[in-house]
């Protein structure tokens, strides 16, 4: 297994690939158990051993097809899942709409042999929390899990743009107003569209993590969005009048995080 999808990408903040920030996840207190569902023996084997050797994460399951996939999910109760590209296409219809109807619903992240932005767009608007190459650094794979779990939406940096200009196009009935927004908030969500992570923004404020943290959740509640993703896409789609962030942090790249 490669590199998640080579140029990373969360969406907004993002390392090489990566997933956006979103609504506070919940911080495990057990491992985060995982269902690999992939037609391939060798690439279940491999995310198994991969997986396996975090504190965190654990291959609960595993399944060859979209039937298989359901039953497991429900037996095993797990919290996400990689899905194969190819799985996902199969005759059994709706396979994210099923997994939605599980109790606890996994976080469903769509692998790809060959890159398809156009068929992962639309799978992370038909409700998956991402998804990601099977070719990219296996380190991705770690991380990916740890930020969908947390809310998180896994994309290609690259796609962000292309995300943001499909969610403009689609109803919203969440948008407020974001008239009540203070200049300390206006001002992180302007670093937080540049890509900037929490503690870049931190630094360059001189305040805690926590307080932009804090901020970041108020400013959640004054729009009505959940996540980091959301609010980007938000402040994009509203046009909102921020005050220039300033350039990259240095030691940065400029990602989304």
């Amino acid at each position: 297994m490669g590199s998640r999808r080579t140029p990373g990408a969360v969406v907004p903040p993002v390392h090489n690939q990566q997933g956006i920030m979103g609504k506070q996840g919940r911080s495990p207190k057990r491992k985060i158990r995982i269902l690999i569902v992939d037609r391939e023996p060798i690439f279940r084997l491999g995310m198994k051993r991969l997986l396996g050797l975090e504190d965190d994460l654990r291959v609960s399951a595993e399944a060859e097809n979209s039937a298989q996939a359901i039953e497991m999910a429900r037996q095993f109760a797990v919290d996400m899942a990689f899905v194969q590209a190819e799985v996902m296409n199969e005759r059994t219809p709706g396979l994210l709409t099923r997994f939605k109807e599980l109790s606890p619903e996994p976080r469903v992240v769509i692998t790809f042999t060959s890159l398809d932005d156009a068929a992962g767009l639309q799978c992370v608007q038909d409700g998956a929390a991402g998804y990601i190459l099977k070719s990219v650094d296996p380190a991705l794979f770690v991380k990916c899990a740890r930020k969908v779990i947390e809310n998180e939406i896994w994309v290609p940096k690259r796609q962000v743009a292309q995300m943001a200009q499909a969610f403009q196009e689609m109803p919203s009935n969440r948008a407020r107003p974001a008239d009540t927004l203070t200049q300390r908030e206006k001002t992180i969500v302007s670093y937080l569209v540049q890509g900037w992570r929490n503690r870049d923004i931190a630094g360059h404020l001189s305040i805690s993590e926590q307080t932009v943290k804090n901020h970041l959740r108020a400013v959640y509640d004054k729009v009505g969005v959940s996540d980091r993703l959301e609010l980007v896409l938000y402040a994009i789609h509203h046009q909102l009048d921020l005050p220039a962030a300033g350039l990259t942090p240095a030691g940065t790249t400029a990602s989304k995080a």
